[in-house]
């Protein structure tokens, strides 16, 4: 496709600050290719979102995003379903849908080519309904249970900073670990009622910055891969974590997997989180729906 004039959206706070030096190596390196470039960058969430829009009314080729998963997701909530394709300048600390997609991750200029040089892509969204009339698209994975708990922890802690943070809030949760009762269907089948630590749905393979918790999944066969993992060992889950890099963890004994397009899942008192981001508390029907981005890909 040609790409004459794009929208390039920046989030600031992206890899603890890196993504606005990334911006501006993207930014030149698109006028040099010949590309009309206009850059925004928003304060917060709701206002990013409403540059995009307004972006969108004034007309452009395509979107892209300088940043992590969040601002991917950002994007997604507002490109979905429609004919502007994303490009991606990856800046963030996960860089999961760039990885997916391969997009280099550490070289802007790169990047930037992509966009220019790639190809539309049609891909799969997934998207998450909660009771409370939530509607959330996603990319990557929806994950409840023990990294959600971690989560929620991390967003509650002021200190240490960075990825730090995280890690202390994993050994906390891991201090108190337990199974989670779960209660799942999968396109409408009986209903399961089981205990587990985590369960993950993943549209494409990895989150948290290449864990691949579900190795097989495809963003192109109009289904969802489920990673449910049960185990309260402490020792067997540290022993499992190595694993979730390489994708072998689903031929352990502690881990269950299915596809499906459509799946309802719910643990009282545990919330949802899609590309890193809170969603919702449970319970969610979450879907897979082909065709939904159009991405920008070598």
């Amino acid at each position: 496709m040609t790409v004459g004039r794009v929208t390039v959206l920046t989030n600031p706070a992206s890899g603890h600050g890196s993504a606005a030096h990334a911006a501006e190596r993207a930014v030149a390196q698109l006028n040099r290719r010949g590309v009309d470039v206009v850059a925004i960058a928003g304060t917060d969430a709701e206002h990013a979102r409403r540059l995009v829009e307004g972006a969108l009314e004034r007309g452009m080729d395509a979107l892209v995003v300088v940043g992590g998963d969040g601002i991917v997701s950002l994007a997604l909530q507002v490109l979905a379903q429609t004919d502007i394709p994303l490009g991606i300048i990856p800046a963030g600390t996960g860089n999961d849908h760039a990885r997916e997609f391969g997009i280099p991750t550490k070289d802007p200029e790169a990047a930037a080519d992509v966009v220019v040089d790639g190809r539309a892509d049609t891909v799969d969204l997934g998207r998450i309904v909660a009771a409370d009339g939530t509607d959330t698209w996603f990319g990557t994975v929806m994950a409840a249970g023990f990294d959600s708990l971690v989560t929620d922890r991390t967003n509650r802690m002021r200190w240490p900073h960075g990825r730090m943070r995280y890690n202390v809030a994993m050994v906390a949760e891991l201090s108190k670990l337990r199974l989670l009762p779960f209660r799942l269907t999968f396109d409408g089948g009986d209903e399961l009622v089981t205990d587990l630590t985590l369960a993950a749905f993943g549209n494409t393979k990895s989150y948290g910055g290449g864990m691949l918790i579900c190795p097989d999944a495809d963003p192109s066969d109009g289904q969802l891969d489920a990673t449910m993992v049960a185990s309260a060992s402490r020792t067997k889950l540290i022993r499992l974590f190595p694993t979730v890099f390489k994708g072998t963890h689903v031929d352990l004994d502690e881990v269950r997997t299915a596809r499906a397009k459509v799946i309802t899942v719910d643990s009282p008192g545990i919330n949802a989180y899609a590309d890193g981001e809170y969603v919702c508390p449970l319970p969610v029907e979450i879907s897979a729906v082909p065709g939904a981005l159009k991405i920008l890909r070598p």
